[in-house]
C-alpha cells in the first residue's frame, strides 16, 4: 500500500513540474520579447511624443519627410506586384515541372537570404554606376539608375524576391499536380486552370508571402542605402530619412518617422496573424 501511495504521489508531482516548467518558459519568452521588442517600440513612441502631439504631427509636414514616405510607398507598390508575379511563376515551374537547372534556380532564389544587402547594393553600383560595366553606355543615353528611383527599385527587388516564391514552393510541391492535370484533361485552359484550381489552394500562402515581401520592401535599409546616394527629398526612403534626421539631432522628427514605420510593421503583423488564423481555420 505504501508503494502504491508513493506512485500516486509521484504522478501528482509530475504535472506540477510540467506546469512550473511551462510557466518558467512563458516568462522567459515574454521577458525576452519585452526587452527586445516592446521596450524599443515604447521608447520610439516616447521620444516621438516628447515635445507634444502637435510637434509630432507637424514633423510630417516637412517636404523631405513627405517625399521619403511617398518614395517608400511607391517602391513597395512597384516591387510587391513584380515579386508576386515572379514568385508564382517560379513556384509553378519548380513544383509542377522537372527541368535541367531546377536546383540552380532554387539556389538563386535563396541567394538574397545568404548575402548581405550592402553587398547586393555594391554589386549594382559596380554594374550601373558611373565607372561600372554599363555606366558609360547609360550615361551616353542619359539613363540614371544609381542614385535614382530605378536603382532603389532594383535593389529592393533583389532583397525581396524570395519571399513569395519561398512561401509557395513547398505548398505547391506538397499539393502535387493531379487536380491541374484533371482540369486540363477536361478541356480547361492554362489560365482557367490557374484561376479555378491552383489559386484557391494557394491563396493564403500567397497572401502571406505578399505581406512579408511588402514589410521587407518598406523597411529595407542596407541595399537601398548604397544605391540611393542619400539625396534628401529625392532618393531617401523612410529608413534612410530616419538616419538623416537622427544624425542632424532632429530626434522628434527621426522618431516620428520611425514610429510610422513601426506602425506599418505592427499593421503588417496583425494582417499576418489574421492570415495565419484564417489558413489554420480552413485547414482544420
Amino acid at each position: 500500500m505504501a508503494g502504491a501511495a508513493h506512485i500516486v504521489e509521484e504522478r501528482r508531482r509530475v504535472p506540477k513540474r510540467v506546469r512550473a516548467a511551462r510557466i518558467a518558459l512563458i516568462l522567459v519568452a515574454v521577458g525576452f520579447l519585452g526587452l527586445l521588442l516592446i521596450a524599443p517600440l515604447a521608447m520610439i513612441l516616447i521620444q516621438a511624443l516628447e515635445k507634444g502631439f502637435g510637434v509630432f504631427v507637424g514633423s510630417f509636414a516637412d517636404p523631405d519627410t513627405k517625399a521619403a514616405i511617398k518614395l517608400t510607398l511607391l517602391t513597395a507598390a512597384i516591387v510587391v506586384p513584380v515579386n508576386t508575379v515572379f514568385g508564382i511563376c517560379a513556384a509553378w515551374a519548380i513544383a509542377k515541372f522537372e527541368f535541367k537547372g531546377k536546383s540552380l534556380l532554387i539556389t538563386l532564389i535563396d541567394l538574397p537570404f545568404a548575402i548581405s544587402p550592402v553587398i547586393a547594393g555594391l554589386v549594382f553600383v559596380l554594374l550601373f554606376g558611373a565607372h561600372g560595366w554599363f555606366g558609360a553606355w547609360l550615361q551616353e543615353r542619359d539613363i540614371s539608375i544609381i542614385f535614382a528611383l530605378p536603382g532603389i527599385i532594383i535593389a529592393t527587388l533583389l532583397v525581396t524576391f524570395p519571399y513569395v516564391a519561398r512561401e509557395l514552393i513547398p505548398l505547391m510541391q506538397q499539393q502535387g499536380s493531379d487536380e491541374e492535370e484533371a482540369a486540363i484533361t477536361l478541356g480547361a485552359g492554362a489560365w482557367t486552370t490557374f484561376l479555378r484550381v491552383t489559386l484557391p489552394k494557394i491563396r493564403w500562402a500567397l497572401l502571406y508571402g505578399i505581406i512579408l515581401c511588402n514589410a521587407r520592401a518598406m523597411g529595407e535599409f542596407g541595399a537601398v542605402s548604397v544605391v540611393s546616394g542619400h539625396i534628401r527629398g529625392l532618393t531617401t526612403t523612410m529608413p534612410l530619412h530616419v538616419e538623416i534626421l537622427y544624425n542632424e539631432y532632429d530626434f522628434v522628427g527621426a522618431f516620428a518617422v520611425a514610429s510610422l514605420l513601426a506602425l506599418l510593421a505592427i499593421l503588417t503583423l496583425v494582417i499576418k496573424t489574421f492570415v495565419e488564423w484564417q489558413s489554420a481555420r480552413r485547414t482544420a
